[in-house]
């Protein structure tokens, strides 16, 4: 993933300790391991230390130098893994081989969990061959059918990520099947709805538009012909889809009908966590991480700012 403020070379100059939570299996443990060797992150394996040997020996992985945190299975990886973030010992929580309803369960638990005010969401990052800059698209993977009132803390997590990616204003695109409001499609009239929020100052950092449909979204010439007169449509930085259904097949089309690159992260609780898939390869893991490595970075620049303005009143 090149373009758009997150190339390998800021990779490699962004340090981020991250607890990976039961990397027992090949593909996770191996990107958790060539992100650490590539200087993306600083990882603390969590996971039964016998279990972890066997699987670095059998693959040939060198975890020599690692720290890891001795877990009984993968619930109390989680657990723990959780509980060390809490305990403000790292800044990123990554996902290893168990499943992500283990692994989320402890994120979001009441008691002990890494909740904020601010909903939690997942965001593809999606390289497209043939497209200009990066593709942030949201939510594919947690809120399934979320309200306007969601919608609100998905959108605003997606701005957040794109600043700390270099994109800044990020353009947004609040996507449905027409780019014009009809009252018998609800997300177009939740599309309006947010740009008027946007307006009011209750979503900041980023120029919204919609409703559009994705062709106008991300093509110029497709925005030209339907006469929308917009700083957004043709440009779009960030797709904000209706559901879950619809994010998460978009993001599928792109990775496996047009060759994309994509990295994964959710965002809304105390660090970024990075979700990846079963069928993620390392390539994938490791950007992946490496976007984790710049929100962590930049949220401590932000707090390092705060507590600057602190001092001084």
């Amino acid at each position: 993933m090149d373009g758009g403020g997150v190339g390998r070379e800021k990779y490699q100059r962004v340090l981020a300790l991250a607890r990976v939570a039961h990397p027992c299996d090949a593909v996770s443990l191996a990107g958790a391991v060539e992100a650490y060797r590539l200087g993306v992150i600083d990882p603390i394996l969590v996971a039964p230390p016998a279990r972890l040997a066997e699987l670095a020996k059998q693959n040939d992985i060198d975890i020599g130098g690692l720290q890891v945190v001795a877990s009984d299975h993968s619930h109390d990886s989680a657990a723990k893994a959780v509980a060390l973030v809490r305990e403000a010992k790292a800044e990123a929580l990554m996902k290893g081989s168990l499943h992500t309803d283990e692994l989320m369960g402890a994120v979001v638990a009441r008691e002990g969990g890494l909740r904020t005010q601010r909903r939690i969401s997942h965001c593809f990052i999606m390289d497209v061959p043939g497209h200009a800059a990066p593709l942030i698209i949201t939510d594919a993977a947690v809120n399934i059918a979320p309200t306007l009132e969601e919608k609100v803390d998905i959108v605003q997590n997606a701005i957040d990520l794109a600043h700390a990616l270099g994109i800044d204003p990020p353009l947004v695109a609040i996507l449905s099947a027409t780019e014009t409001v009809n009252p018998k499609v609800q997300s177009t009239i939740e599309a309006a709805a947010l740009c008027k929020m946007a307006d009011r100052g209750q979503i900041t950092g980023a120029l919204l538009d919609g409703p559009l449909a994705l062709d106008n979204a991300i093509n110029r010439e497709a925005a030209t012909i339907k006469h929308i007169n917009s700083a957004v449509a043709g440009d779009a930085d960030i797709l904000l889809v209706p559901d879950l259904e619809a994010g998460n097949m978009l993001a599928k089309e792109l990775t496996f009908l047009a060759d994309a690159d994509e990295a994964g992260i959710v965002l809304g609780a105390r660090v970024p966590i990075i979700l990846t898939s079963r069928a993620d390869d390392v390539r994938a893991r490791m950007a992946s991480c490496a976007v984790a490595a710049l929100y962590a970075h930049a949220h401590r620049v932000a707090a390092a700012k705060i507590g600057k303005l602190a001092d001084l009143t």
